[in-house]
């Protein structure tokens, strides 16, 4: 198995979108401690916002300006003066006659060498500066740089003539170049270098402390204030490994800065063969091979752990120690392939255990309870456990009358029942409900067991409200397919919450999981109250404790409940919480209490009257209120 693994993915480190996703590791580990030289190996003098404000000119500046800063630079003591700029264009002959009379050679001036794919190849053209400055000593650097695929800056200069190589030399501390593919190793952010504005080095003396610039490398170059937003794009900036965690970019002058102290210190990273992340990528099958030769466990787990922090912390170790790069990318997707692989066959051969406790009782339990039961088969017994329900009770209004008219189509009746058995269901699974029982044309559902659910009486609820959505379009469907003869139908719900017995109910050859107790027989008293008070649905007094901060409630009415001295309150949800500035419904709000006090005491005017203005207010609760109508007009007078 771990053969096979490393043979699919060793391919993949050829892959050149790969090499992507290495670089962004990159990335990552390389600004975890970085190496810092003792010395910033180089000043720079950026070319930015406030010294453009300061001198009074666009960009380009006219080079008798830069003639100036150079005067001022040697003036100070600076060893190198190296420009990040390419001075390839004439400007006044004035201006450059001025430029040429300051070079020499502690001048290094910037070169750019433009690649432009052809058909028959690639055609390298060099962009150097003016003849006139090179006759007058001045140095030529190449720097132009090579972006990866997602246009980060990684590559180190292959040229020895590079721009930093250049300026190193001028120094009297040649180095060799670096070898083809070797990585920058950065150091900090943008501005991490020691920077100065142009207009403070053209006056050094009263803007910045003294020796200064004595013996130092200065390169001067671009470094605008726009180009430190890594959403935006200014000239001669890149992004770096600390773009992903400062979101700035970096200016051109600054990397130069950089290659500088790579190649001063040696500290820029060689990359491993291929060959080598071969051997890791076999090396990472094989050791997860090893620690799942017994199986997966929660053991398992953390060697896995293990295994991929060992990669990546052994990658940054190699960084740091040996300024090698060998990306744990890959190594550590193998060892995760192999446990992974190991998991998949465990799981596959413990799934079809499971499938034969699932087949033989998913015939007679709920999906969640046989799921329990695979997981727990010492569940499979007789006996329950007292936990607090929401119980729901949906019956069919008019299935009676319905029957008798199909009585001679009983295929069709029984279609009609089940295109509405099934929404009513899905309604009930959609909120996470146990469906204990069909009764007829009757569901009987509820929640909180088997599994826990803390807000199971706001989502028996959500699921009346569903039920009642899912008629009105079963409705309209059954119109629209058999005009105004289709039948039209209604439910009632009923909702209760309370303590009840929940477990495996019946005899040692045949049993249900199930729930009992007064508060199921109150919930399924409810639903047949819905009818008779002509609302949809009746809520028990927990139900809707829990439910006043969900959803706007009103009492009903006060019944007798078998065993209990005090009648029980019996409620109905009006609309969402959301509705209740509603003028109409705060109204009705207002005076309802007010009606059932007046009826209770008898005040038969008042209640009369009351009672008419909430029929005008709440039309939907016509016939309910037409109860208590009733009520009041018995009252004597």
């Amino acid at each position: 198995m771990a053969g096979l693994v490393a043979a699919l993915l060793i391919p993949v480190l050829f892959f050149p979108p790969f090499r992507l996703i290495e670089a962004r590791l990159y990335d990552i580990l390389s600004v975890i401690s970085p190496p810092l030289p003792a010395q910033p190996g180089a000043v720079v003098v950026a070319i930015d916002e406030p010294s453009i404000g300061e001198i009074g000119q666009r960009w380009p500046w006219s080079r008798e300006l830069h003639a100036k800063l150079v005067e001022s630079l040697r003036a100070a003591g600076a060893k190198v003066i190296a420009f990040d700029i390419i001075f390839a264009d004439p400007t006044t002959e004035e201006a450059d006659t001025a430029f040429a009379k300051v070079l020499g050679p502690d001048v290094v001036l910037a070169a750019d060498d433009v690649t432009t794919p052809l058909a028959q190849g690639i055609q390298v053209t060099r962009v150097s500066p003016l003849d006139p400055f090179l006759d007058a000593g001045a140095a030529i650097g190449v720097a132009s740089v090579h972006l990866d695929g997602d246009a980060y800056l990684r590559r180190m200069p292959p040229a020895q003539e590079s721009f930093a190589a250049e300026a190193l030399r001028l120094k009297g501390e040649p180095q060799a170049s670096a070898p083809d593919g070797a990585l920058i190793q950065y150091f900090g952010p943008a501005r991490s270098y020691p920077t100065v504005s142009y207009y403070q080095a053209l006056d050094p003396e009263n803007f910045l402390p003294p020796g200064f610039f004595k013996d130092q490398t200065v390169l001067v170059g671009l470094s605008l204030k726009q180009a430190t937003s890594a959403d935006i794009g200014a000239p001669d900036t890149f992004p770096t490994p600390y773009t992903l965690t400062e979101g700035t970019l970096t200016a051109g002058v600054e990397v130069q800065a950089t290659i500088l102290d790579n190649l001063r210190h040696n500290l820029y990273v060689l990359p491993v063969p291929r060959l080598v992340m071969v051997l890791l990528v076999i090396a990472g099958a094989f050791l997860a091979a090893a620690f799942s030769t017994h199986g997966v466990s929660w053991r398992t787990g953390l060697a896995a752990a293990f295994l991929v922090a060992f990669f990546f912390v052994g990658a940054w170790a190699v960084l740091r120690l040996g300024r090698v790069w060998a990306s744990p990318a890959l190594p550590a997707a193998a060892a995760l392939a192999v446990f992974g692989t190991r998991f998949g066959l465990d799981y596959a051969r413990e799934r079809h255990l499971r499938r034969t406790v699932s087949e033989a009782f998913s015939r007679y339990l709920s999906p969640d309870l046989v799921a329990q039961l695979a997981r727990d088969p010492s569940a499979l017994k007789l006996g329950g456990e007292r936990r607090n329900l929401s119980i729901l009770f949906c019956d069919v209004r008019g299935f009676t009358t319905l029957s008798e008219t199909l009585k001679d189509e009983p295929e069709r009746l029984t279609t009609l029942i089940n295109r509405l058995l099934d929404p009513l269901s899905e309604a009930v699974l959609a909120e996470g409900g146990t469906i204990d029982k069909y009764i007829g044309d009757c569901v009987m559902a509820f929640w909180n067991a088997p599994l826990p659910s803390p807000d199971h009486p706001l989502r028996a609820a959500r699921a009346a409200m569903r039920m009642l959505e899912a008629v009105d379009t079963l409705n309209v469907e059954l119109r629209q397919e058999q005009g105004e003869d289709a039948p039209r139908f209604a439910v009632g719900v009923g909702i209760n919450t309370g303590d009840c017995v929940v477990g495996n109910v019946g005899s040692r050859w045949r049993y249900d999981y199930s729930v009992l107790g007064d508060t199921v027989n109150l919930a399924s008293r409810l639903e047949s109250l819905s009818k008779e008070y002509g609302v949809s649905i009746v809520l028990g007094p927990a139900t809707a404790k829990a439910l006043q901060e969900h959803f706007v409630l009103i009492e009903l009415d006060r019944i007798a409940v078998k065993g209990r001295a005090e009648k029980t309150a019996i409620f109905t949800i009006l609309a969402p919480a959301a509705q209740h500035q509603d003028p109409a419904l705060a109204k009705l709000m207002e005076l309802h209490p007010t009606v059932l006090d007046s009826i209770g005491a008898g005040r038969r005017v008042e209640a009369l009257e009351l009672v008419r203005h909430c029929q005008t207010l709440a039309p939907s609760l016509s016939k309910y209120y037409g109860k208590l109508l009733l009520k009041a007009t018995a009252i004597p007078e």
